[in-house]
């Protein structure tokens, strides 16, 4: 059992979506208080702090994929 959560941990922190560290970044506060803030808004409203999280990895995804560099005016 024990070996199951620690795979499924892995999972998520090799393919994660580091929203929780590039808002801590942007906030400049450390992530592990962001991570707490969305588990408590998870349990506090039911699951929508896991809405929020996924709107806001949606949204950075997005906008890598918009603001991506190009290395010259070639590349369009």
């Amino acid at each position: 059992m024990l070996k199951l959560v620690y795979s499924i941990r892995h999972y998520f922190e090799r393919n994660g979506f580091y929203v929780s560290s590039r808002l801590a970044d942007k906030l400049g506060i450390r992530a592990k208080t962001i991570r707490l803030f969305f588990i408590y808004l998870s349990f506090a409203t039911l699951g929508l702090g896991f809405a929020f999280y996924l709107t806001f990895a949606f949204w950075l995804k997005l906008k890598d994929l918009v603001y991506t560099k190009r290395s010259s005016v070639f590349d369009l």
